[in-house]
């Protein structure tokens, strides 16, 4: 690897190990094994240089979770697939726990963080068509309004479980009470007789 390279896998573990406001230039620079002006060069800054590394780690997450959800893809059963799916998702959390850590760290400064804000804004859509895509068991994205809306329901408990999960894990839902509790707030919303 470059100096480019070493510099954004240092910031990645940088970041899971120490969270992104406890990170230092110094640290990153250590960690990949050169000096302290190469992150300027190549990122133009610390700042900028952990966003890359936190929107990479957010692809290769997306990558790992859409590999598990595509095992659940041909279960036709759809209220199978959905527990399954979750249970994937919360699994995922235990692997994944310093990413989701500094993932809520990184929202609560993205005032402070311009790039970071103008990166997670560009990926919005793609990243809710994505989940719809994951969820629904298919291998490819369909862009209709339907699909970003479920995309839209699927990203919202997606880091709605996450932040029950981050605070006690013990009593984040599993996949089966996701589906009751979804099923009961249907039935709260469906028409009257």
């Amino acid at each position: 690897m470059g100096n480019r390279e070493d510099l954004l896998a240092s910031a990645r573990r940088c970041l899971i190990e120490k969270g992104f406001g406890r990170t230092t230039a110094r640290d990153i620079a250590t960690g990949a094994g050169v000096s302290l002006a190469a992150i300027g060069y190549h990122y133009g800054s610390k700042d900028a240089l952990l966003v890359r590394a936190m929107i990479e780690a957010i692809g290769e997450w997306g990558d790992s979770l859409g590999a598990v959800l595509a095992e659940t893809a041909g279960v036709t059963d759809p209220d199978e697939r959905f527990v399954r799916a979750w249970d994937a998702v919360l699994a995922s959390f235990t692997e994944h726990r310093g990413l989701w850590a500094v993932q809520f760290e990184m929202v609560s400064q993205i005032e402070h963080l311009p790039e970071l804000k103008k990166q997670l804004t560009a990926v919005q859509k793609d990243g809710r068509l994505g989940l719809a895509m994951l969820f629904q068991g298919r291998t490819e994205p369909l862009d209709t309004p339907e699909e970003l809306e479920r995309g839209t329901v699927y990203q919202s408990l997606l880091t709605g479980l996450a932040a029950q999960w981050m605070i006690a894990p013990e009593l984040a839902p599993s996949g089966a009470d996701f589906l009751r509790g979804l099923r009961t707030v249907a039935a709260d919303l469906a028409p009257r007789a």
